[in-house]
């Protein structure tokens, strides 16, 4: 196991400044500072929790709250929670999980009772009770998600209105001009979670700036929801020729569906998901996507709020870009007679 003593004449230090590194007690030079922190993640050096706890007044913990709600793909959220814990243990973290959907409570007692140095909030809505408990409180905080106002925060998301508005002008680019988009569990949509909003908001300016005809219809996801949903989209819009999914349980479905209705994919008609890679690639159809970048907006998240715990932090909002990946399920629209 490797050693704070060696941490220290790995970079060229005193075994107390990578003390003082580690517990923030004393002011050292960025320089000194990256330099240190490079050394311990090269050596792979983990302090001790319960040591750093007692040096530092601080019990090197982070709160992360994910509520896990029955119309949410949870798959994904673990991904992104998973990715927030094994960067948090790389600089020295350990989390405490709350999976409650308590809100505005489940803040009030990680602020009160000292259980965690720090918070991570998932699942974020666009006017969230939480925001006004983190912006009248010292302890840092990150949300993973955006808020309709983010001043005095600090946010990581994929930049989920760019997302919408790239998935239209492939559609576009293809030739399509009536696009159906299956979206999330109506429960979703009534919480105004900031994801789901911001793409539908995304894809729909950018339809109406290529002036398509753009349909969105909420699908609770599964074989049945899916069949409804399809038939409705049908019904309202004979000639739908491209489908934009942002609904993970709705992928198989659909494209299950669209098989037994004898049309084709993507001659008859083309899909394009936002969705986690391996969903895309395991697809009966390999899904042309965008990818939810789980692991990067964890990492990014802890990163973020490890240099608000070290005083270099500051509020700012990080969004990643969206990459559009071409596969088997979209192609050009089909020629109307």
């Amino acid at each position: 196991m490797v050693t704070l003593a060696e941490v220290a004449q790995h970079a060229g230090v005193s075994a107390s400044t990578v003390s003082y590194v580690l517990s923030g007690k004393r002011s050292i030079s960025t320089t000194t500072r990256q330099r240190v922190e490079e050394s311990i993640r090269k050596l792979g050096y983990h302090p001790n929790a319960g040591a750093r706890a007692l040096a530092s007044s601080r019990s090197n913990i982070i709160a992360l709250m994910i509520p896990l709600r029955t119309d949410m793909y949870v798959p994904v959220m673990m991904e992104i929670a998973i990715a927030v814990a094994t960067s948090a243990r790389n600089h020295g973290y350990d989390i405490l999980l709350l999976t409650g959907e308590e809100g505005p409570d489940a803040v009030r007692r990680v602020t009160g009772s000292g259980l965690a140095d720090a918070m991570i909030l998932m699942d974020v809505e666009l006017d969230d009770e939480r925001l006004p408990l983190l912006r009248g409180t010292d302890q840092p905080s990150v949300l993973i998600g955006l808020p309709a106002d983010t001043t005095g925060l600090t946010c990581v998301d994929l930049d989920f209105r760019a997302t919408g508005a790239l998935c239209v002008e492939h559609l576009a680019e293809l030739g399509h001009r009536d696009i159906a988009v299956i979206g999330e569990a109506p429960g979703v949509y009534e919480r105004h979670t900031g994801f789901a909003e911001r793409t539908l908001d995304g894809l729909r300016t950018r339809a109406r700036e290529l002036e398509l005809r753009l349909l969105h219809r909420p699908c609770e996801g599964g074989y049945d929801a899916m069949a409804a949903t399809l038939a409705r989209v049908f019904d309202e819009r004979p000639d739908t020729s491209g489908f934009v999914v942002q609904n993970e349980s709705a992928v198989e479905p659909l494209l299950a569906l669209l098989r037994q209705q004898g049309r084709a994919v993507p001659e008859d008609v083309s899909v394009v998901a936002v969705c986690p890679e391996q969903v895309a690639t395991q697809a009966s159809v390999r899904l042309t996507s965008v990818a939810v970048p789980a692991q990067e907006m964890g990492r990014h998240a802890v990163e973020q709020l490890v240099a608000k715990l070290d005083g270099r932090g500051s509020d700012e909002v990080v969004l990643l870009a969206p990459e559009l990946t071409v596969r088997a399920s979209s192609g050009p629209a089909p020629v109307r007679p």
